[in-house]
């Protein structure tokens, strides 16, 4: 038998959400150094999950299973993969009151992670990420609480929440079209019918937040529309980002090869910010 060669270790957290009131779960993949530095605080990446899915996949579907424990142990980093629910978007959602899952990652969650591991508790040692709905997701939360994380990063995610724009078959289209609707309200009319909600009508608020950005898309993947729109706002208010389009679709393979690119960014800044652990 081949033992593995990286170190790290998963813990399963219950996370207690008084604004939901209920318990949801969170990944934590705590890197080898973490063990043997007794005292030194760890930067932080909270990478979130897409639709249907939940605080597993990072850590299950990924054609790679070691991928997470790899990354923790070579970059010295806390990576927590909390539950957002199949299709919550991490909104808080001013319908449905058991959705409000923008107050549970930038609070409930980042305030359990701090009180229960040794983190670096400041925005210079928080990263956060997710792929699709939850590429979405970290760029909207990064968007609104910009005193909480030292970057943001999205793969193949969902820019804009109008299904028009998706190349997808109708019946998916429609099904999520009435999933915003019941978080939402009814849509406005025009290409962006929830202004506020959405990342192509956000692009003057991330120039505003000054944060480091990088997003990318397969050029296959049925999302590719809304992260050009996005690119291209980006480029035109002269907002610095890292935007990449690359061979694939809107699958595990392409997400397996999206992330190290998204950490070697991301550890660039902690290590600017003097947050990186030797």
């Amino acid at each position: 038998m081949t033992l593995p060669t990286w170190a790290a270790r998963v813990d399963t957290l219950e996370v207690p959400s008084a604004s939901m009131n209920r318990t949801l779960r969170a990944a934590v993949v705590l890197p080898e150094a973490y063990r043997k530095a007794k005292k030194q605080p760890f930067p932080v990446l909270y990478l979130l999950h897409g639709g249907t899915g939940s605080f597993r996949d990072w850590l299950t579907k990924v054609p790679d299973k070691t991928l997470l424990h790899r990354l923790a142990d070579q970059y010295n980093l806390i990576i927590v993969t909390p539950d957002g629910d199949p299709t919550s978007y991490y909104y808080d959602s001013p319908l449905v009151k058991n959705s409000q899952f923008e107050t549970f990652i930038a609070k409930e969650l980042l305030s359990k992670i701090d009180e229960t591991y040794r983190t670096v508790r400041d925005k210079k040692g928080r990263i956060i990420a997710g792929l699709s709905m939850g590429g979405h997701g970290a760029m909207f939360i990064a968007s609104r609480h910009p005193d909480l994380y030292a970057a943001a990063g999205s793969m193949s995610g969902v820019m804009n929440i109008n299904t028009a724009t998706w190349k997808v078959p109708a019946d998916f289209a429609k099904s999520r079209s009435e999933n915003f609707v019941k978080l939402l309200g009814l849509p406005k009319e025009g290409d962006a019918p929830y202004p506020g909600y959405t990342m192509v009508t956000l692009a003057s608020q991330l120039k505003a937040n000054n944060l480091p950005l990088i997003f990318d898309i397969g050029v296959d993947d049925f999302l590719i529309e809304g992260n050009r729109d996005l690119h291209r706002q980006l480029v035109e208010n002269k907002t610095p980002h890292d935007y990449t389009e690359r061979p694939g679709a809107h699958t595990w393979e392409y997400w397996e090869n999206a992330l190290p690119y998204q950490v070697l960014f991301f550890s660039k800044i902690l290590k600017a910010n003097g947050v990186t652990v030797l």
